[in-house]
């Protein structure tokens, strides 16, 4: 891959960015239900690790590709 650097700089923050709002949503939970003492939270994570999946992608992509 033939990349200029102002590429690979947006790759890598996107990359980035993309991580922690991946670790983040897999984190916190969705719904969370609480009757007195009783608490029920539901969580659905395959989007989550979509975004974890995107995230080290771009990473990679942005720190392989090669400048012009």
């Amino acid at each position: 891959l033939i990349m200029n650097n102002t590429i690979k700089k947006v790759l890598l923050v996107i990359g980035i960015a993309l991580i922690v709002y991946g670790i983040y949503a897999v984190i916190a939970p969705e719904a969370s239900v609480g009757i007195g003492d009783l608490s029920i939270e539901a969580q659905d994570n395959s989007n989550a690790y979509l975004i974890l999946g995107g995230g080290v992608v771009a990473l990679i992509v942005g720190l392989i590709g090669k400048s012009k």
